[in-house]
């Protein structure tokens, strides 16, 4: 069990943080409402090493059975691993590439006709969100993969 959630939250680690990458690079001068979109894919993508994760530890660890129990507790830590990854690239990006985002952020905001307080959140609260939000969809695909792979002979 180990070692599919390592090897399969290392793959959502890496895949998380080049996606991460690759959407600020081309992302630049893009709308939010796009950027938000990207970034909700590149979430979804990454955790599809959940289901691999699961999958493979059925078929090649456990011989073909697996509970539910044992699929969500794999796939919610092959999200863990992949929620730090993006949570790490937030916050590297926050606080070394663009230390200015939460303000560019309030103006894009305020620029779209948001009238409410923004409040000023550090970049480790800003990556702590990051990866609950990750994680959070991560145990969703862990529900449906476990439900779905679930097999007991």
């Amino acid at each position: 069990m180990k070692n599919s959630i390592l090897k399969y939250g290392g793959y959502g680690f890496v895949l998380s943080i080049v996606l991460f990458l690759l959407g600020l690079y081309f992302g630049k001068g893009v709308d939010l409402s796009t950027q938000e979109v990207v970034g909700y894919l590149t979430i979804i993508v990454s955790l599809v090493f959940v289901f691999f994760g699961i999958k493979h530890f059925r078929d090649k660890e456990n011989n073909g059975t697996l509970s539910f129990g044992k699929g969500m507790m794999i796939g919610l830590m092959i999200s863990m691993i992949t929620a730090m990854g993006i949570a790490i690239a937030d916050l590297i990006y926050t606080t070394t590439i663009n230390p200015d985002f939460l303000e560019e952020y309030k103006a894009a905001m305020y620029a779209q006709g948001y009238e409410g307080e923004i409040p000023d959140y550090s970049s480790s609260f800003m990556a702590f969100i990051m990866f609950i939000t990750v994680l959070f969809i991560g145990l969703i695909i862990s529900l449906i993969s476990s439900l779905v792979l679930q097999q007991k002979k």
